[in-house]
C-alpha cells in the first residue's frame, strides 16, 4: 500500500523545482515576444508585459523578400512532411526486407546502412550538389525531399530493422494462410504493429529536417523556396537587438514541430520504452 512520506514530499518538491527551472526559458521567451518595443529594455526579462501585444508576430509573419517567414514556414512544413512520408514508406519496406531475409547479403546491407549513419553527410556535399544540379533538383522542394530522404534513410532503416527483428512472425503466417498477399500482410498487419517505430522515425527525422540550415542554404540558395531556418537567418540579421521580434520568430518556428511531437509522442515513448533491438 502506498504511503505518502516525508521522502516522497521532498522528491515532489525537487521535481517541481526542476520543472520550473526548465520552464523558465520558455516563460521568458513568451513574455519577451509579447512586449512592445518600449518595454524590451526598460523591464526585466521575467516581468510580464504591461501592454501585451501580438504586433511582433504580425510584423514577423508579414515580412517579404528573403525574410518571408510565412513562406519559409510553409516550405518547411511541405519539405518536412514529404520527407517523413518518404522515409516511413521506404524505411519500413527496406527494414522489413533486411530483417526478414535469411541470406548473407541482408546482414552486410544492414552494416552498410549503419556505417552511413556514422559518416557525416557534409563530406558528400559537393558531389551531391553536382548530381542534383545535373538532374535539375536544386532550388526545388521535391529535390530537397529526395535529398533528405537519401540522407535520413539509413537512420530510418536502422530503427525499423531493430523493431522488425523483435517482432514475431505469427500474425504474418496466419494472414498468409488466410490468403493475404505479401503486400497486404505488410500494410495491414505488420505496419500497424510497429507504430512505435513509425513515431520514433517521424520525430527524429522530422526534427533534423525541420532544423537543418546548411543543406537548405546550399541546395535552395538563390531560389524562392527558402526554408524557415534560412528565412530566420536573413530576418534576424536585419534586427540587430530587437529581441521581442527575434523571440516571436523562435515561437513561430517551434509551433509545427511541437505539434508533430504531441501527435506522435505516445508512439515515440513506446518506441524508446521497448528498446531498439539490433
Amino acid at each position: 500500500m502506498f504511503r505518502y512520506t516525508k521522502r516522497t514530499l521532498v522528491r515532489e518538491i525537487l521535481l517541481w523545482v526542476a520543472a520550473l527551472v526548465y520552464l523558465l526559458p520558455f516563460y521568458i521567451l513568451v513574455v519577451t515576444a509579447l512586449k512592445p518595443d518600449s518595454e524590451v529594455f526598460t523591464t526585466s526579462g521575467v516581468t510580464p508585459p504591461e501592454q501585451p501585444t501580438l504586433g511582433n508576430f504580425t510584423e514577423v509573419l508579414t515580412a517579404q523578400g528573403n525574410s518571408n517567414i510565412l513562406k519559409g514556414l510553409m516550405n518547411s512544413v511541405i519539405l518536412t512532411g514529404g520527407s517523413i512520408l518518404a522515409l516511413v514508406l521506404l524505411g519500413s519496406l527496406t527494414g522489413y526486407v533486411i530483417s526478414r531475409s535469411t541470406r548473407r547479403w541482408s546482414r552486410g546491407a544492414f552494416y552498410l546502412f549503419l556505417i552511413a549513419i556514422v559518416l557525416p553527410t557534409q563530406l558528400g556535399t559537393v558531389p551531391l550538389y553536382i548530381g542534383a544540379r545535373a538532374l535539375g533538383l536544386t532550388g526545388t522542394l521535391h529535390g530537397m525531399i529526395v535529398l533528405y530522404t537519401g540522407m535520413m534513410l539509413p537512420l530510418a532503416i536502422f530503427i525499423y530493422a531493430g523493431f522488425f527483428r523483435g517482432l514475431g512472425t505469427d500474425f504474418e503466417e496466419a494472414a498468409t494462410i488466410d490468403g493475404a498477399s505479401r503486400t497486404q500482410v505488410f500494410f495491414r498487419i505488420v505496419l500497424p504493429l510497429i507504430a512505435p517505430a513509425t513515431g520514433t522515425v517521424a520525430i527524429l527525422t522530422g526534427l533534423i529536417v525541420w532544423n537543418d540550415f546548411f543543406a537548405s542554404l546550399i541546395f535552395l540558395g538563390g531560389s524562392d523556396n527558402q526554408t524557415l531556418p534560412v528565412a530566420m537567418y536573413y530576418y534576424v540579421g536585419s534586427l540587430v537587438s530587437q529581441w521581442n521580434k527575434i523571440f516571436a520568430i523562435v515561437i513561430v518556428s517551434m509551433i509545427p514541430i511541437l505539434a508533430l511531437y504531441l501527435i506522435a509522442q505516445k508512439k515515440f515513448i513506446q518506441g524508446f520504452a521497448g528498446g531498439l533491438k539490433g
